[in-house]
């Protein structure tokens, strides 16, 4: 009788245990009731009713890429995670528009928002994003060319994130981002790049260097067109202000002619007849040769006039002195 009782003990006890469950934060538990889904409990105790109430139990295959243990594992669990996850799909062979295969690989960062179509909507949830990834990334890559490909990682990255959000809706997943990591073209469409960059280089160092001397040949060009113009203004300056004084001088000398009674051209026509005479004289043959005006008196006349103009002016000196 003692054993009886002892082993109900021991089976309450048991059975107890099996009904309490105790979640930890960021975890779920789907319970089902004879087979079929009755709720989801939160973290926290809580309590089950022993065999009637049961926890489903998930059974995901994860992928593994650490060297030599490649392959696949399978995680049994009776917990939901609802942390954000990172899922790294493989490295994989793509062909672009251009008909170039690369190699690219990526991490695919996904939280579960329902775990109800989570566990009932899909039978293995990690596996069936990673092939809609691997799928996406296909389709995508294929109406792009290469350099494109090469160039527009967040346009990708934006595109695939798009199309795995809307498609893992239905089984309550969130995507919230996609990386790529390495896109690797063969090798000799990489040499054929390294050329290419290379002669890229050498024709805009080109461009630049023929820039610089075309902008250094301008500014010689400008500094020398402004210095001929204030070279040219200078002299046509110097020319008036030289003009200037003649045209005074001339004037003043104008004024003492009519003041002394002579005629200002008289006056002009016999001192460029003597200035004449002068440079007759000088020459080679003006110690031989001999002459005389022809018209003497006239010149006389012109030499007087200076003559009786120079004494007045003088004499206009002496009395303004």
């Amino acid at each position: 009788m003692t054993q009886v009782l002892l082993a109900l003990l021991v089976l309450a006890v048991v059975l107890l245990a099996r009904g309490i469950k105790i979640i930890k934060q960021a975890e779920v538990m789907l319970i089902e009731r004879l087979g079929k889904y009755h709720r989801t409990i939160t973290p926290g105790i809580n309590v089950l009713i022993p065999i009637i109430d049961s926890p489903r139990a998930v059974s995901w295959i994860l992928p593994i890429r650490a060297g030599a243990r490649a392959g696949n594992v399978v995680r049994i669990t009776d917990r939901v995670d609802l942390r954000e996850t990172v899922l790294d799909f493989p490295q994989q062979r793509v062909i672009t528009a251009d008909n170039v295969v690369i190699e690219i690989n990526g991490l695919l960062f996904a939280q579960i928002t329902d775990p109800l179509s989570a566990v009932y909507e899909v039978s293995n949830l990690p596996m069936a994003i990673e092939k809609l990834a691997q799928t996406t990334l296909r389709n995508i890559i294929g109406e792009i060319a290469l350099d494109q490909a090469l160039s527009s990682r967040d346009e990708i990255n934006s595109k695939m994130r798009a199309v795995l959000d809307e498609a893992t809706d239905k089984w309550g997943v969130k995507v919230n981002r996609v990386e790529l990591q390495d896109i690797s073209p063969p090798p000799e469409i990489q040499m054929a790049m390294e050329k290419q960059m290379k002669a890229e280089r050498t024709r805009r160092a080109t461009i630049l260097e023929a820039e610089g001397e075309k902008a250094s040949r301008v500014l010689r060009a400008e500094g020398l067109r402004d210095a001929a113009a204030t070279e040219a203004e200078g002299e046509r300056q110097r020319l008036v202000l030289k003009a200037a004084g003649e045209a005074e001088a001339i004037q003043k000398v104008a004024e003492a002619l009519g003041g002394a009674g002579v005629s200002p051209a008289q006056y002009l026509v016999a001192m460029e007849y003597l200035k004449m005479l002068k440079e007759v004289a000088s020459s080679e043959h003006g110690q031989k040769t001999v002459f005389m005006p022809f018209e003497s008196a006239g010149v006389l006349g012109a030499i007087g006039g200076l003559k009786e103009m120079l004494g007045t002016v003088s004499t206009g000196e002496t009395l303004a002195g």
